[in-house]
């Protein structure tokens, strides 16, 4: 009797194991039906966007084509403190959303908290509250009707990395990677390491730029991996930084973004269907395509099926509809939906 419980209790240890060392299978829905989603950025950011964003969530609550809302990070302005009780209300103002809400984070809200208008905070512990608040059940998205996704936190090697998500719909992969802006936090924590420079960098911020970007480039590889085995029409990956796509590789404008620039430009390439890549950061709503690449025979050229779509955000605090059409030649459109009661005073 002793023997069979030892083989028993044997047997979990080695199935548990096992299950943990697979990848949790891609929630997604199968066929081709032509779909739409929202994408916002940098919003709410000043005194008083609160309101606006309201808006914006009332006019996407009335949309019944609205599957799900991504916003591609910054929750605040990069000046205001990162409190908690800042932190858990805008987390509740997202969940008046009736559509499935996803998230990347933004610097505003981790990487820059050491800035003296902001305490002169430490990033690392704002970016643990910041997961522990926005992804609560991790592989699940938030907001009033949540939908299952994969996280790269079933992976025993990434077990932190909640925020990287990724999912199929109608053949189309989307995938959430953290990128942030301030260089990708390779800029100094100043505030709250006066000792900290690129020269003399702080310990802590290299180790969390290297491990996060290591996540961020498997976690590309496992798009674009998923994308090929189930022959997606297209790919779309959000993140917040503007990686400065148009800047020379050699540029400060660069820094902190190379790596994943190359890889995405690789993987884009091998794939061979339409790419979108959503962010914000820089608050100018465009669509088009930044990134010119080498090309066989020498010199470069623009890279055809990589596109940028960057969300509004700051000041001018309205929402992008993204229509998902698998059967289309470039599978994504974009419509900018400017929200009437946000409007300047002219």
């Amino acid at each position: 009797m002793f023997r069979h419980a030892g083989r028993a209790a044997l047997w979990l240890v080695l199935f548990g194991a096992i299950v943990t060392a697979i990848p949790a299978a891609i929630p997604q829905e199968n066929g081709s039906a032509k779909f739409e989603f929202v994408l916002i950025g940098d919003v709410p950011y000043n005194p008083g966007d609160d309101v606006k964003l309201d808006r914006i969530i009332e006019e996407v609550n009335k949309d019944n084509k609205v599957a799900w809302v991504l916003h591609a990070g910054d929750i605040k302005n990069g000046s205001e403190p990162t409190t908690n009780a800042l932190v858990q209300a805008r987390f509740n103002q997202y969940q008046k959303f009736k559509p499935a809400f996803l998230f990347t984070p933004g610097d505003n809200e981790w990487t820059d908290v050491h800035r003296a208008s902001q305490g002169g905070l430490n990033p690392l512990e704002r970016l643990a509250y910041l997961r522990s608040v926005f992804y609560p059940t991790p592989g699940w998205s938030t907001g009033q009707n949540p939908m299952q996704v994969r996280t790269q936190a079933t992976e025993a090697a990434w077990s932190e990395f909640v925020e990287n998500q990724l999912w199929v719909r109608s053949g189309v992969v989307f995938s959430m990677i953290h990128v942030v802006g301030s260089h990708n936090d390779l800029d100094p924590w100043t505030g709250f390491d006066a000792s900290d420079t690129l020269a003399t960098p702080n310990a802590a911020r290299i180790a969390e730029y290297n491990r996060r970007l290591a996540a961020v480039l498997a976690w590309i590889d496992e798009t674009f991996a998923v994308a090929e085995s189930k022959k997606a029409k297209g790919v779309l990956i959000c993140m917040q930084a503007n990686p400065a796509f148009e800047s020379a590789s050699t540029s400060d404008a660069r820094r902190g973004f190379n790596e994943i620039i190359t890889r995405i430009a690789e993987k884009t390439i091998a794939f061979g269907k339409p790419v979108v890549i959503a962010h914000g950061d820089s608050h100018y709503f465009r669509v088009d395509k930044p990134l010119v690449w080498p090309i066989a025979g020498g010199g470069t050229r623009r890279l055809e099926n990589l596109t940028r779509a960057e969300s509004f955000g700051d000041q001018d605090v309205h929402w992008v509809r993204v229509i998902v059409d698998p059967d289309s030649r470039g599978v994504f459109s974009f419509e900018p939906v400017v929200v009437e009661g946000n409007l300047f005073p002219r």
